[in-house]
């Protein structure tokens, strides 16, 4: 007997976040959530983008066990940016049993209906800061901290429940090179002499001026939210989610791989790369304290794989070249601090322009991850 209740409470979220852990322990490719982080995101207090966004969270229950999990978000931000009437999924795990999965769906298309949608489209959750994708190549991989694990019969789940390809995204793996590619430098020189550009002194400004370094990496969450406007699943962010995002960052910011780059003392691009966190998350089975504190600054002072956070140039520097400055910049910075390996974040498909800062290196598709639909059937 299957049995689907709806999230609430703080004992039922905590169920909520805990059934991940639970079914992915001993996963050696899998990143748990932390439970602090997940609290956070499910929080109307916390997360601002429940101004403009609604959520219910499901528990799925099979002979008195639970079974299953899944999230909907009615991202009314979105669908106005989009003209869509759409409702997302996130967070959704099971149990290889396609039966609980249907009557986990079942809760959402009654939900979609009552509101009068169309569509179901997920994983992706409140924002594109946030996990998004179903992995549908790559179970062999390690996940990085911004990416969602599941296992291959998620997929098989999805199909049968007739869902269909809206965007992949793809992920992909290089090695660090041993020493300072000496013709990027050059060309990163002259850029910043012809542009009048400079790159901002992270690590002194985390030493010394910590306000000044707000005003900077604000800045850069500005130049996020313009320069990934256009891309599938984004909504605008607000102040509020902009300061809990570059709370974030500082959590895992190693200043040898932050390349912001100013031009009359203002962000015009930067780039985030940050340390693995796979050995991190897994020690910590939801909490960093206390076991996941010395893999964290393990992986914070001696990294041997890096993953990259994010990229952002501003629209009207967007043919200026400062995409170089950045790379050459981190890619010293990876050499310095002895990574071997840099893994990209997920990538749409379609996004050309990114995909181009990678043709010159050593990359292999390691990862792909799919953004599925379903149409909402009539009662």
């Amino acid at each position: 007997m299957i049995k689907v209740v709806q999230v609430s409470g703080k004992r039922d979220k905590k169920k909520f976040f805990k059934f991940l852990i639970d079914l992915y322990r001993g996963n050696p490719y899998a990143a748990p959530n932390l439970y602090a982080d997940e609290f956070a995101e499910f929080d109307p207090n916390v997360n601002d983008a429940f101004r403009f966004a609604d959520c219910k969270m499901f528990l799925a229950y099979k002979d008195g066990k639970l079974a299953g999990r899944i999230a909907g978000i009615w991202h009314r931000g979105a669908n106005q940016k989009t003209g869509l009437k759409q409702l997302r999924f996130t967070r959704f795990d099971v149990i290889d049993d396609f039966e609980v999965t249907k009557a986990l769906f079942e809760k959402l298309f009654e939900w979609a209906r009552e509101l009068g949608m169309d569509e179901i489209i997920g994983p992706i959750s409140f924002s594109d800061l946030n996990e998004e994708g179903m992995l549908i190549e790559g179970f062999d991989k390690d996940s990085t901290y911004i990416e969602i694990y599941n296992y291959p019969y998620y997929v098989e789940h999805m199909q049968k429940l007739g869902a269909y390809k809206v965007v992949d995204w793809n992920s992909y793996r290089m090695s660090v090179p041993a020493e300072r590619d000496v013709r990027l430098s050059r060309l990163a020189e002259a850029i910043k002499k012809r542009g009048g550009y400079e790159v901002l002194d992270v690590e002194g400004l985390m030493k010394r001026d910590k306000k000044s370094l707000d005003r900077y990496v604000m800045e850069c969450l500005d130049v996020l939210d313009e320069s990934f406007s256009h891309l599938y699943g984004t909504s605008p962010l607000n102040e509020k989610q902009k300061r809990r995002e570059m709370n974030t960052i500082y959590q895992v910011l190693i200043p040898q791989f932050a390349a912001v780059i100013l031009k009359d003392d203002h962000v015009v691009s930067y780039g985030f790369v940050m340390p693995s966190m796979l050995k991190v998350l897994q020690k910590a089975h939801g909490s960093i304290l206390p076991f996941g504190i010395l893999p964290y600054i393990k992986a914070m002072s001696h990294p041997e794989v890096a993953d990259m956070m994010s990229i952002g140039v501003r629209h009207d520097h967007s043919n200026m070249g400062t995409v170089a400055i950045i790379m050459d910049h981190i890619l010293c910075g990876l050499i310095q601090k002895g990574v071997k390996y840099l893994e990209t974040g997920p990538e749409l498909e379609t996004n050309l322009n990114v995909q181009n800062l990678w043709k010159n290196f050593d990359r292999r598709l390691v990862k792909r991850r799919r953004c599925w639909g379903l149409s909402v059937p009539a009662e």
